[in-house]
């Protein structure tokens, strides 16, 4: 075999692995849906198998004929629009997500912290998304003795996000079972087991159009 023949196998075995990595990576890219919430995504104070992110795993493995979806749950409980935007980065290095599920801001809230602050953070989220795919943002709503001027202003960064950013958005993931005594954990602030299905409800009509658009 003349030296040329090799230099040219050579050459097409490397265009060939090259061309099979970028595929695979578009691959993981393609299925996979991240979701970077608090408690409530983490199934705090519940059986994780329970909780609303693995009922949406379930769902999906029926959604898809080829079962294409691979739902990854990095929620942390307590965790901050400031503590998300820390660890997207390595998130969606390591996960090239077609899909980020963004629920955070509920503790933001509940320490009262800046509104334009949480916009920013949610904001660069969304951007840093996008490298690899979209997002969908789900909003939360605080309870009214956190003042008018304070909770409007919190409940307006969820749809100017989505307003600015063209992202899909569920207004108030929580509907329907903030004022339900039975779908509430004994601190009024976690939803039970019993309300993970209705959390699933909530989000699928908004998820699904995105899945679709994908």
């Amino acid at each position: 075999m003349t030296f040329l023949r090799i230099v040219i196998i050579t050459f097409l075995i490397t265009l060939l692995a090259a061309f099979n990595l970028c595929h695979a990576h578009d691959h993981v890219r393609d299925n996979t849906i991240l979701v970077l919430g608090d408690s409530l995504s983490a199934a705090y104070g519940i059986e994780i198998e329970h909780g609303w992110v693995n009922l949406l795993r379930n769902r999906l493995d029926n959604y898809s004929e080829d079962g294409q979806w691979n739902v990854v749950n990095a929620s942390v409980s307590g965790e901050t629009t400031a503590g998300g935007l820390a660890r997207l980065p390595k998130l969606i290095e390591k996960y090239n997500p077609a899909l980020c599920i963004i629920e955070l801001g509920a503790n933001n809230g509940l320490r009262g912290q800046s509104t334009s602050l949480m916009r920013q953070n949610l904001e660069q989220m969304v951007k840093q998304c996008s490298v690899s795919g979209t997002s969908l943002l789900l909003g939360i709503k605080l309870p009214p003795n956190y003042g008018e001027r304070y909770t409007q202003a919190f409940h307006q960064v969820y749809s100017d996000v989505a307003s600015e950013c063209d992202i899909s958005l569920v207004p108030f993931f929580l509907d329907g079972i903030a004022l339900k005594d039975e779908f509430l954990q004994a601190d009024r602030l976690h939803p039970t087991a019993d309300a993970q299905p209705v959390i699933l409800e909530n989000v699928w009509p908004i998820l699904s159009k995105a899945l679709g658009s994908l």
